[in-house]
């Protein structure tokens, strides 16, 4: 067991950017204990108007929001996240997680909704 969390893409009409339903969605993106990323998405899904335990609930990432992100990665602030399941940023992460803003960008360049959603 451990956090899992992934980035997905749909071309769903979404009625909101937290708590909804995808009926078809594409992984762009995987990650395995990467709690400190775990832990912005969480401050983002409520900052959003999220309002349940943060695990296995969707939060769309917009072009402002990978934007914030990034700058959030290359300045290392991160929050320091733990949970039990969580393990430990390792702090190799860099590149992959640009990468991964890399990626989502182009999906939503193409017309994708991109959202993040995690397990433990």
């Amino acid at each position: 067991m451990g956090l899992d969390m992934y980035v997905k893409t749909t071309t769903q009409e979404l009625d909101r950017e937290v708590d909804f339903k995808v009926n078809d969605a594409g992984e762009l993106f995987f990650w395995r204990k990467h709690p400190n990323l775990h832990g912005w998405m969480e401050q983002l899904y409520y900052d959003k108007g999220g309002t349940q335990e943060f695990s296995c609930v969707p939060v769309v990432l917009t072009l402002d929001d990978l934007q914030q992100l990034e700058a959030a990665i290359i300045h290392h602030e991160l929050p320091e996240t733990a949970g039990f399941f969580f393990g430990q940023t390792q702090g190799d992460e860099y590149e992959e997680d640009l990468q991964f803003i890399e990626k989502a960008r182009k999906a939503i360049a193409n017309g994708y909704t991109v959202f993040h959603d995690s397990w433990w």
